[in-house]
C-alpha cells in the first residue's frame, strides 16, 4: 500500500487503521504509526483507533488520541468519537477529564445527539456522580432505553435501589418498554431490598414481555431469590440454565450457605467443572461464617494445590479462621505468604491480620501491624481495643479508643463492646457506666443484648448485685441466657445464694437441656450448706435425662489444629497421649 500509493487513499489507510486497532490479529503500536503516517486521517480512522484503545489493558491511551486529534487539527470529532472517550473516562474513573470533555461537547454542540447524551450519563454514574447523571437526565430533550437503562443500573450499583425503581415507573408512565437489562436492573434492586413481591413481579413481566432468559438474568435471578429466602425457586432456575456459568455456580453455593447447608454447598462446589478465586472464596467464607474453621484452612491448603492465586479475601478469611481457632502458626505463615506474593495490605487485610494476632495472644505483634498499616478505619480501631481488651490491657484499650476518638472516627455498637469489655476486665465501674450512657447520650447507638451483658457482668463481678438485677429489668428487650448467665456466676462469686438462685432458673427456663447449670446451682447450694436443695437439683437433673456437657479442648502443633474432649479416645495418636503421665517434670507435659 505504501508503495503502490494506496496508504494516501483514505478509505483504504481507514480500513487498515480498522483492522490494527479491532481485529484480534491486530497491533495497536502499529495502529499508532499508521495513524501519524497518513496526511489528514479521516475521523474514521480516530474513532477506531480511540476505540480499540478503549478496550485494551492501556486505555488511558484512548484520551491522549483524542487530545492529539484536537492538537494536530484538521479533523473535527463527530458524534461517535464522544462516546468512546467517554467510555474510557467511565473504566478509569477519570471524572475531571471527563468534565473537561462535556465541555468540548457543548461547545461543539453535540449535547442533542443522543448516543453523545448516553455517553455523558454513562460517564456520570460509572464515576459515582450520580446527582450530575439525574440533572443530565432530566435536563435532556433526548432519551432512549439505553439512557434510561444507564441512569437505572447506575442507582442499582450505588446500592440505592428505592431510587431505581421510581425511576422505572417514571419509564412506564412515559411509555418506554423495558429490555433484558432494564430488568436486570431492576431484580437486582428487589435482591437489595429483599422485596421477594416485586421481584415476583418482575420475573412474571420477563415472561410477558417475552424477553430470553440470557445467563446474566438468571444469575441475577437466582440472587434475588436467595436474599429473599426462595432456595427452592433459586434452584428451579439453576437447574434449567443449559449454560452455567461460574457466576451461576458461585451464586448457589453462597445460597446454601446461607440457610446452613454447607455441605451441600461444597457438594456443589466440588461438581463445578472450572474454578476461580471467587468459587473458593465463597466457600472458604461459608466455612468461616459458620464458625468451621479447621475446614475453611483445610480448604485452603486444596485451594493452593489446584494452581489458583488466592487474593487479598482469601487472606481475610483464612485469617478470620485462623482468629476461630486460635492458629496463631498458620496466621504467621498467611502473614509471610502475604508480603511474598507482594499483596497489598489494604484496610480489610491489615484489620484482619491485627485481628488475627490480637485473638491469637500475641498483642506485641497485633500492635506493630496495626501501627504499620498506613491506613486504618473504626473497623482497625475497633479490632485492636477488643484485642487488648480480651487479654486484661483494660487501660491500654481504654486510650486506644480515646484515640480513635481524637482522628475522627465515630465508634459503632461493636467498638463500645470492645470499650465494655475493657472496663468489665479492669473493673473500672465508673468508666463502665460513662460510656454505657454515652452511646445513647453521644453517639446515638441504642445498647444491644451484648452490651447489657458486658454491663452486668462488670457490676455483677464488683460485687453490685442488685445494680445488675436493675440493669436487667430496665432493659428494652427479654435477656438471653449470656446475661442471666452473667449474674449467675456473680451471684455465686459473692455468695448471695437468692439472687443466684432467681438467676439460675431463668437460665434452666431458657435451656433445660444445659447440664452445667444444675451442676453449678448444686454446687453453689453445697458451697451455703443446703445440702437438701443440692440433692433435689441432681435429682432433677437425673429424672429430665440431662447430662453435663464433657469439656472440649484445643492445641495447635506445627499449623495443625487437634481437639480433645474429656476421655476421647478417636486421636490418631491417642496411644501416646495418654502414655504421658498427667504430671511430669518433663519440658513437654501434655495435660
Amino acid at each position: 500500500m505504501i508503495t503502490t500509493g494506496l496508504i494516501l487513499d483514505g478509505l483504504a489507510s481507514s480500513r487498515l487503521v480498522a483492522f490494527c486497532a479491532i481485529s484480534e490479529a491486530g497491533d495497536l503500536d502499529y495502529c499508532e504509526k499508521i495513524l501519524r503516517f497518513v496526511e489528514n486521517p479521516k475521523v474514521f480512522s480516530w474513532n477506531i483507533a480511540i476505540k480499540g484503545y478503549s478496550e485494551s489493558l492501556i486505555p488511558s491511551k484512548g484520551v491522549v488520541l483524542y487530545k492529539e486529534m484536537l492538537k494536530i487539527g484538521g479533523c473535527r470529532p463527530d458524534n461517535y468519537t464522544y462516546p468512546l472517550v467517554f467510555k474510557v473516562c467511565a473504566r478509569l474513573s477519570l471524572i475531571s477529564t471527563g468534565y473537561g470533555i462535556l465541555g468540548h461537547v457543548l461547545k461543539l454542540g453535540f449535547d442533542s445527539d443522543v448516543f453523545v447524551h448516553n455517553g455523558v450519563i454513562h460517564m456520570l454514574v460509572s464515576c459515582g456522580n450520580l446527582e450530575d447523571a439525574r440533572k443530565v437526565f432530566d435536563e435532556s430533550l433526548v432519551r432512549d432505553l439505553v439512557t434510561w437503562n444507564s441512569l437505572i443500573n447506575g442507582y442499582v450499583h450505588c446500592g440505592r435501589a428505592t431510587e431505581a425503581l421510581k425511576l422505572y415507573d417514571e419509564m412506564k408512565v412515559e411509555g418506554v418498554r423495558p429490555d433484558g437489562v432494564t430488568m436486570i436492573g431492576m431484580v437486582a434492586s428487589c435482591a437489595q431490598l429483599e422485596d421477594l413481591s416485586r421481584g415476583l413481579e418482575f420475573h412474571r413481566l420477563i415472561g410477558e414481555y417475552g424477553l430470553d432468559l440470557t445467563v446474566p438474568l438468571c444469575n441475577v435471578l437466582m440472587d434475588m431469590y436467595v436474599k429473599c429466602g426462595d432456595l427452592k425457586a433459586a434452584l428451579g432456575i439453576f437447574g434449567k440454565m443449559r449454560k452455567k456459568t461460574m457466576v451461576s455456580w458461585t451464586t448457589m453455593i453462597m445460597g446454601y450457605a446461607k440457610f446452613g447447608l454447607l455441605d451441600e454447598a461444597r457438594k456443589l462446589f466440588d461438581e463445578m467443572p472450572e474454578k476461580d478465586v471467587v468459587p473458593w472464596n465463597a466457600m472458604i467464607g461459608a466455612y468461616v461464617q459458620a464458625k468451621r474453621g479447621k475446614e475453611a484452612l483445610t480448604l485452603f491448603h486444596e485451594m493452593q494445590g489446584s494452581n489458583v492465586m488466592p487474593d487479598e479475601v482469601t487472606m481475610v478469611n483464612c485469617l478470620s479462621a485462623c482468629s476461630q481457632l486460635g492458629a496463631l502458626d498458620v496466621g504467621v505463615w498467611i502473614h509471610r505468604y502475604i508480603y511474598k506474593k507482594k499483596l497489598s495490605l489494604n484496610v480489610s487485610l491489615g484489620t484482619a491480620l491485627v485481628d488475627m494476632y490480637a485473638k491469637c495472644g500475641n498483642i506485641p505483634k497485633a500492635l506493630e501491624v496495626f501501627h504499620e498499616m498506613p491506613l486504618k478505619n473504626s473497623l482497625t480501631w475497633t479490632a485492636i481495643i477488643g484485642g487488648l481488651a480480651l487479654h486484661g490491657n483494660a487501660n491500654d484499650a481504654l486510650s486506644y479508643f480515646s484515640n480513635m476518638v481524637d482522628v475522627g472516627l465515630v465508634p459503632d455498637e461493636i467498638t463500645f463492646i470492645g470499650v465494655l469489655s475493657a472496663c468489665c476486665h479492669g473493673g473500672l465501674v465508673d468508666e463502665g457506666r460513662r460510656y454505657f450512657a454515652e452511646m445513647t447520650s453521644k453517639y446515638n447507638l441504642s445498647p444491644k443484648l451484648k452490651h447489657y451483658s458486658c454491663m452486668v457482668d462488670l457490676l455483677g463481678r464488683a460485687g453490685k448485685l442488685e445494680d445488675a438485677e436493675e440493669i436487667i429489668k430496665s432493659m428494652p428487650m427479654e435477656p438471653d441466657a449470656v446475661i442471666w448467665g452473667a449474674l449467675f456466676f456473680s451471684c455465686r462469686m459473692h455468695g448471695n445464694v437468692i439472687m443466684g438462685e432467681r438467676a439460675a432458673w431463668k437460665l434452666l427456663e431458657l435451656d433445660p437441656g444445659d447440664g452445667g447449670i444444675y451442676v453449678l446451682l448444686a454446687h453453689m447450694y453445697g458451697d451455703a450448706e443446703m445440702w437438701d436443695k443440692a440433692r433435689k437439683v441432681r435429682k432433677m437433673m437425673k429424672e429430665r435425662g440431662v447430662d453435663k456437657t464433657p469439656g472440649c479442648s484445643s492445641i495447635e502443633v506445627n499449623g495443625v489444629v487437634h481437639e480433645f474432649t474429656i476421655r476421647d479416645k478417636l486421636h490418631p495418636q491417642s496411644e501416646e497421649i495418654f502414655r504421658v503421665p498427667a504430671s511430669t517434670n518433663e519440658t513437654t507435659r501434655i495435660t
